[in-house]
């Protein structure tokens, strides 16, 4: 698959908080002791099992998730996503059956004017708590690798995802270069997102901006207690 126009949003926020939120057999992961909380919008395109083609609009849509940092019992860091919002309704179904994440329909509208993204979702999925976001972004400043040990590499560069079903935790892994990022602004217009963990999240964000990464996925395993 490829992340297209991609924005990491974190707020620094109580670890407490989010320690509170998560199953048995993971912990949260913080840098120097400060744990954060992420927003992040972006695009998916050619989105298809290895070896196949993409098909269309099954393979192309909108994703926005909610998100922190975990480590699991074995000691591997990865992310925990309390929320992932897609416009794809086979997506979704796929993603919570074979992985175990908290996909959710939703309605979802992007528009790319010069070098600015405008990004809406509504969440849809039937019995869910609502979840809105609607804001704009973009890229400034010339595009860098983070460095090993800094915030930027700490939040973006992660291999392993987090998910629990039944009482387990389950380990996915990715596969993607170091992201090429640059700086970026936004206007966050509503984003009531936070509220889902009895947040609400204060003063700007701590923002990055990805154009492009081609990234591999694995299948989830079972992660040793």
């Amino acid at each position: 698959m490829i992340w297209r126009r991609l924005c990491f949003m974190h707020w620094p926020v109580s670890a407490s908080v989010l320690q509170a939120q998560l199953p048995k057999g993971l912990r949260l992961d913080t840098y120097h002791g400060q744990a954060y909380l992420g927003v992040v919008p972006f695009l998916m395109a050619d989105v298809a099992p290895r070896g196949l083609p993409a098909v269309g609009r099954l393979s192309a849509f909108a994703e926005l998730n909610l998100r922190t940092y975990v480590v699991d019992a074995e000691g591997v860091a990865g992310v925990w996503f309390f929320s992932l919002d897609a416009e794809q309704p086979v997506a979704v179904r796929l993603a919570r059956l074979g992985f175990h994440l908290p996909y959710f329909d939703a309605r979802m509208w992007s528009a790319q004017r010069g070098d600015l993204t405008e990004y809406a979702s509504v969440r849809t999925h039937k019995g869910a708590r609502p979840g809105v976001f609607a804001g704009a972004y973009r890229p400034v400043g010339p595009a860098f690798e983070s460095q090993e040990g800094s915030l930027e590499a700490w939040l973006t560069e992660r291999y392993f995802l987090h998910s629990a079903a039944s009482g387990r935790i389950y380990r996915g892994q990715i596969w993607h270069r170091r992201w090429p990022l640059q700086r970026a602004e936004a206007e966050v217009r509503v984003n009531t997102l936070p509220e889902l963990v009895g947040l609400k999240v204060q003063g700007e964000p701590h923002l990055l901006y990805g154009e492009e990464l081609v990234v591999r996925a694995g299948l989830i395993t079972r992660v040793r207690s």
